[in-house]
């Protein structure tokens, strides 16, 4: 009996002191606490998330956290980013915080008419990828196959949006173009209830959209600016459309644009030396834009010229163009280029050519001429007199 009273004496104490030991390992490491950010990287097993919590000094026992995991269920359930935890918390409190919440999310608005260069810059800046991976991710092949994406690049299909995304150590281009491409997905799930045009259509329509989304801020103009754009398709005239061809010259850029830059044929994207509409999207188009490009207003216009408050005078001749010109861009300094002499009746813009099917872009840039060559013109497509010699024309990022 003796012997029975001492065997439970000795049950008992040592289940008290498991029992004190476990709600020493199990409860706040410090009183009071100290915020703590972690970093969970993808694909970290529980053992070794304990372990980091644990040097990072957010609990006292990594193996005491792991039973704890496995005891609830929730050993596979821990996400990847970044947390904010304190030292002063339960380690049953971390575990709810990593296995039930998103963590901190990178707040970053990404407007309409941005290029994917722009974007990835805003991307970069909170540390969600680097410029590297962005564009790494943007001709992922799976990725762009899984979105239906009818190209070898997602620009004009990163979808404009405010996106909140955790920070991760790796994979963050393929999150954040993922989740562009994601939202581009569920904005034409709207835009066609019965599924997506055709792979060259639908080109076609982003293409056209994102010309409209780099020339007009005012939402009434964006259905009659496509609507000059697709008259002069027809007509078989050059859209000349600066924010194409400088899009063509890279993110390098310097807001210069040259007479050389509209008469260089190497540029692709350079709609004053080919015919039709570039090879592809030259930045984001909001929602207003592809609605616009999808309808375009029937018009009978072929020109517009910038007003100087954000709206543009539309003319259908020539003439009438020239004199809107005239009347709204009379701030021009006489002494910048023009592409037509100023004081001369000479056309400031160029009248319908004939039609020609799109120009190949060559391998190299044509030898240049000695003979006297007037530069192409300028015409609708862009809100401003032709290029200047020396004017700033920036890129904008839209929002006139």
């Amino acid at each position: 009996m003796r012997t029975f009273f001492w065997v439970l004496a000795g049950l008992v104490a040592t289940a008290a002191a498991c029992a004190g030991a476990l709600v020493f390992l199990l409860g706040p490491l410090e009183t009071p606490g100290r915020d703590i950010v972690v970093l969970i990287r993808p694909g970290l097993a529980m053992p070794a998330i304990a372990r980091e919590l644990e040097a990072d000094g957010l609990i006292r026992n990594a193996q005491a956290f792991t039973l704890l995991a496995r005891l609830r269920g929730h050993t596979a359930l821990a996400k990847a980013g970044e947390f904010q935890l304190n030292s002063g918390w339960t380690p049953r409190e971390i575990l709810r915080v990593i296995t039930t919440t998103n963590g901190i999310q990178h707040h970053v608005v990404v407007r309409e008419g941005l290029s994917w260069w722009a974007a990835a810059k805003l991307f970069e800046t909170e540390r969600l990828a680097t410029r590297a991976e962005f564009e790494q991710a943007m001709t992922n092949a799976t990725l762009l196959e899984k979105y239906g994406v009818p190209t070898a690049s997602a620009e004009g299909f990163l979808f404009p949006e405010t996106y909140q995304l955790p920070r991760t150590l790796s994979g963050g281009g393929v999150t954040v173009v993922e989740a562009m491409l994601r939202e581009f997905d569920h904005v034409a799930k709207k835009l066609w209830p019965q599924g997506p045009p055709p792979g060259p259509e639908l080109l076609r329509i982003v293409t056209l959209a994102s010309l409209v989304e780099r020339e007009t801020g005012t939402p009434e103009e964006r259905p009659r600016i496509a609507g000059v754009f697709m008259n002069r398709l027809r007509l078989g005239m050059r859209l000349q459309c600066d924010p194409t061809t400088i899009y063509g010259l890279g993110p390098d850029f310097d807001g210069n644009l040259k007479r050389a830059d509209l008469e260089d044929a190497a540029n692709p994207y350079n709609t004053y030396a080919h015919a039709g509409l570039p090879p592809g999207p030259i930045c984001s188009p909001g929602l207003a834009s592809l609605l616009a490009a999808m309808t375009p207003e029937e018009n009978d216009y072929i020109f517009f010229v910038a007003k100087g408050d954000g709206t543009h005078a539309f003319s259908r001749t020539l003439e009438e163009h020239n004199r809107a010109v005239n009347l709204y861009q009379r701030h021009i300094d006489p002494g910048t280029y023009h592409s037509a002499p100023r004081g001369t009746k000479t056309a400031v813009a160029q009248a319908p050519e004939a039609k020609t099917p799109p120009a190949k872009t060559p391998a190299k840039p044509a030898a240049k001429k000695t003979t006297a060559k007037k530069p192409a013109p300028k015409k609708a497509g862009k809100g401003k007199p032709a290029a200047k010699a020396k004017s700033k024309v920036k890129e904008r990022s839209k929002s006139s």
